[in-house]
This record gives C-alpha cells, sequence and structure tokens, in this order.
C-alpha cells in the first residue's frame, strides 16, 4: 500500500503545480481562450486545458454499505480510510459509507432492494443462501465487462470461483476465512488438559477444566448461526467432506448413520456440560467478548475474531492458541478437512448509475481490505500479499495461516450453501439439538426434507 501512498502524494502534488500555473497566468478570458486553442498550443496551455478538464469531469457519489462496525474489527478502519485516500486519487467522485451489524444487516439490505434503495455497493454474504436470490432477481451487476487482465492476475488462483455465478463475475474476493477451535492456553496449564486432538482428549480435557472451575467451552446461541458452526465441523470429522456434498445434492442423506451419530455428538458434549448454561441467551458479540474477558477454555469460531483475542486489553493477549477441531477416533472425516472460504464480498447494484466508478471503487477497496485485513489479522489473503512481512502477522494469524496451509478440503459455512429457508431451518434445528428438545434422529429426519443445493 506504500505504492498508493506515495501515488497520492505525487498525484497532489503534480495538480498543485498546474493549478497554480492556471491561477498565475489566466484571466476570465484566458481561460476561455484555452478551451477553445487548437492542438499546436505550446505544452503549457496544454497543461491548462487538461487541469481545465479535470476539474470539469462530474461529481460522482458512490454508496457502499457494510457491516464492519465494531472497533475491533480491522475492516472497519480500512473502509474508513479508503473513503479519504479514494478521494485524494479521486477527486470527483465521493464514497459515503455506513455499518450496520449482523442480522440487522440482512434485513436492511433485503428491504432496501425490494424498496430500490439499496446502495451502489453492497456487502454480501456468499452462497446459495443469500447472495444468489439477489443475483436471479437481477439485482446485482456482473463486473465481467470492466475486469481486466492487471486486475485479475493479483488474485490468488481460485479465489475467483466463488465469486462467478452462471459464468459471470460478480465481485472480488477479499480475505478468506478458516474455522479454528481456540484454547486459553493458561485455563488449560493450570486446569492440567492438553490439547485435543481426538474426541476422547477433548471430552478430557472437558472434564478437567470444569474441575478446575472453568467453563470449558463458550457458545452464543442466540443468533443460531454459532452452534451451526460447531455442527458443520463435527460433521465435517464424522462423515467427511465428501459426503457433506453429497448430502448437499441429495438431502435424504442427511437421514443416514453418519450424520445422526454426529447429532449425537453434539448433545455429548451438551450432557458432558462442556458448554456455558447460558448459551441459548447468549449472543454471538457477548460469546466472542467473554472469551476475551477469560469466561471459556474453548471457542469455536472464524479466524476473523482474532484483533477481539489480540487488543492490547482483552484477558487473552498473548494467551490463546488455534489448533485444528479433533477428529472422531474410527470416523471418516480428517484433521485437515476445514469450514471456511472466501465467499464473501461487497456487490454492485445493478441500478448505479455510475458503473465504472463503482467497479474501480471496488476493485480498490477489495484489494486493499485483501492486504490490509491479513496484516491486520482479519483474515487469510486472496490478494497476492507477497509484499507482506509474514514474520510480522499475530501469532494466532501465523497459527491459522499454517493450518490452512495444511487443509485438503474447505466447506464454507452451510447457511451460505442451503436456500434461505432450509438455511433457517437447518439453524432452527441446531438450536433445538442443543436445547435437547429434538433426539439425533428427529434431527436427522428433518434434515432429510431439505432442498437440494444448486451449489453442489
Amino acid at each position: 500500500m506504500r505504492l498508493k501512498k506515495v501515488g497520492v502524494l505525487l498525484l497532489s502534488a503534480v495538480m498543485t503545480m498546474q493549478l497554480m500555473a492556471c491561477a498565475g497566468t489566466s484571466t476570465k478570458g484566458d481561460t476561455k481562450d484555452t478551451i477553445t486553442t487548437t492542438e499546436d498550443k505550446t505544452s503549457d496551455d496544454t497543461s491548462i486545458k487538461e487541469d481545465v478538464k479535470e476539474e470539469a469531469k462530474e461529481e460522482v457519489t458512490i454508496t457502499i454499505w457494510h457491516q464492519s462496525v465494531t472497533d475491533t474489527d480491522p475492516v472497519k478502519k480500512i473502509i474508513e480510510d479508503s473513503v479519504e485516500d479514494y478521494k485524494k486519487l479521486h477527486p470527483n467522485v465521493t464514497i459515503v459509507q455506513e455499518g450496520v451489524t449482523g442480522e440487522q444487516y440482512k434485513t436492511k439490505i433485503k428491504t432496501a432492494f425490494a424498496a430500490g434503495e439499496a446502495p451502489d455497493i453492497s456487502y454480501m454474504f456468499g452462497g446459495g443462501s443469500f447472495v444468489k436470490p439477489y443475483i436471479d432477481a437481477g439485482y446485482l451487476l456482473p463486473i465481467d465487462e470492466y475486469l481486466t487482465s492487471d486486475v485479475k492476475d493479483k488474485i490468488l488462483d481460485g479465489m475467483l470461483e466463488n465469486c462467478t455465478y452462471n459464468g459471470k463475475i460478480y465481485t472480488f474476493p477479499t480475505i478468506t476465512f478458516l474455522a479454528n477451535l481456540y484454547c486459553n492456553t493458561e485455563m488449560f496449564e493450570k486446569a492440567g488438559a492438553t490439547y485435543p486432538t481426538t474426541w476422547t482428549e477433548l471430552l478430557d480435557a472437558v472434564d478437567k477444566l470444569k474441575a478446575a472451575g472453568y467453563n470449558p467451552i463458550i457458545l452464543g446461541e442466540k443468533d443460531r448461526w454459532p452452534g451451526m458452526y460447531w455442527f458443520d465441523i463435527i460433521s465435517a470429522r464424522q462423515v467427511g467432506n465428501p459426503a457433506i456434498m453429497e448430502a448437499f445434492k441429495d438431502p435424504t442423506k442427511f437421514n443416514s448413520e453418519g450424520f445422526v451419530k454426529a447429532a449425537e455428538k453434539m448433545q455429548e458434549l451438551v450432557n458432558a456440560g462442556a458448554f456455558n448454561s447460558t448459551m441459548l441467551s447468549m449472543s454471538y458479540d457477548e460469546m466472542v467478548s467473554g472469551f476475551a474477558a477469560g469466561q471459556g477454555a474453548m471457542l469455536f469460531q472464524a479466524n476473523w475474531i482474532h484483533p477481539n483475542f489480540e487488543n492490547e486489553d482483552a484477558v487473552t493477549n498473548g494467551k490463546v492458541k488455534a489448533i485444528a477441531f479433533p477428529i472422531i477416533e474410527g470416523a471418516a472425516g480428517t484433521a485437515t478437512e476445514f469450514s471456511g472460504g472466501s465467499s464473501d464480498g461487497y456487490y454492485i447494484n445493478a441500478n448505479t448509475k455510475h458503473p465504472k466508478e463503482a467497479y474501480e471503487y471496488l476493485a480498490y477497496l477489495s484489494e486493499r481490505i485483501g492486504i490490509e485485513g491479513y496484516e491486520a489479522g482479519a483474515g487469510l489473503p486472496c490478494w497476492d500479499a507477497s509484499s507482506v512481512d509474514a514474520s510480522k502477522l499475530s501469532p494466532l494469524s501465523q497459527q491459522s495461516a499454517q493450518l490452512m496451509e495444511t487443509g485438503t478440503s474447505y466447506i464454507t459455512w452451510w447457511d451460505n450453501i442451503l436456500s434461505a429457508d432450509d438455511s433457517e431451518s437447518y439453524k432452527n434445528l441446531v438450536a433445538e439439538l442443543l436445547a435437547l428438545k429434538i433426539t439425533p434422529q428427529e434431527f436427522a429426519e428433518k434434515m432429510s426434507k431439505l432442498q437440494p443445493s444448486e451449489l453442489y
């Protein structure tokens, strides 16, 4: 990004000199003559002419909505800084950004598109359940006609696949996410617990942490999707990612022994007292802040939470270790099958009045989030990050990157794959499973009634 900042300074210097020349030599009459001059004028007159054209550029305002609103989210600052820096690079373009969090954002963006009041650029959760209906409805703009090879070449191989629908590219990747099991090293040490690599070791750690007076696993299931992450990964360890993808294509396969066993494992943790008693009333934000405050020894979540735990004011600063979720002995899954992906991104409104300008800012912002977000620990890069000194990354970012290098298979969050209605059904079923309101067999049977996913 240093090169971009140098570019801004150089551009500002050039424009300043041009304006000074214009102010020192022109009257109203001179300006009129400059506008009507022929091509054989001097280079100084040409500079004045070009500067007048620059001033005459159409004033453009681009609006963007996102969900990076907390001060611990590095993307929040990246977006805010990009607004100011982009104005220096493009004086005629004004970026207006607005952030709304989580589930409120989903409601707000849905209402805005339905009313024809959506912004020029909007953050979209990737996959079949959220962004695809907007694409099918014609709300979002393909960017293929604007995409140039110099931009495309900076994106890592394979990362545009999750940005492509029906053969058309709709967005850029920013950063990619990986779900890890986070362990409070201080609590593990005091409890004499071992970082679990198997399901048996996980249950043993739960027992030792409880005996030492610690809450073994903190979970905020009020928002429902954090519990979903647990079933996502337990299923991966029980049946393996290939079997999960087959079940998405043919949901009747959810009603099988492997998925029943995965549901049994969820309830085994509940019955072992692994989760906090407040899990059903605790929100995602309370879960993350609670772990950072030392209210749980383990948390399973994506790597976007690193800044919360490495904040200098966090109790967990320097006391968290990221590990792969334990394998289940005798099951089909492996430790190198992960939950995660890079499907989320920023999309352009098909009805924007300024598609070219919106595309240019989209490319600028996406790359900036990709590089600076990686440096700040917000996620792993989707763009060429060879300029980043990896040794200066935070410990958790380095650990997560090392885990990702071992990966042999990735499946994004299930609510990004299932249809919107089925996504809600799935999250509700997981909540009922955690609340012990349904049996594993009932869970599997109801999962088999979902619709096949178009993504697999």
